[in-house]
């Protein structure tokens, strides 16, 4: 895919496959339906670059290239509400 970068962050204990693209000033963050990943927003992701944003998306915790946590079935929403917030801290994103 065109300029798209992948990398993983640390968020949480866990590593997070994070990919982006593009480089303006404002941020649209892609979050997923489930069980979809990160590859379901590439066109978006490249429409929102070309429009003069900073597109982001994620793989969430135990989904595509992002680690399992350690007990996967005590996982809740408030899990990806903070993953989310911790991931936006990492990125210098802060609003």
């Amino acid at each position: 895919m065109e300029k798209i970068q992948h990398s993983h962050v640390q968020v949480r204990g866990l590593k997070l496959h994070v990919v982006q693209t593009g480089t303006g000033p404002k941020v649209v963050l892609f979050l997923l339906g489930f069980p979809e990943i990160w590859y379901s927003w590439r066109h978006q992701m490249i429409a929102m670059a070309n429009a003069g944003y900073r597109a982001v998306a994620f793989d969430f915790r135990g989904y595509g290239l992002s680690d399992h946590p350690p007990e996967p079935e005590r996982a809740n929403f408030n899990d990806l509400a903070d993953d989310v917030v911790a991931l936006l801290d990492s990125l210098a994103i802060d609003k």
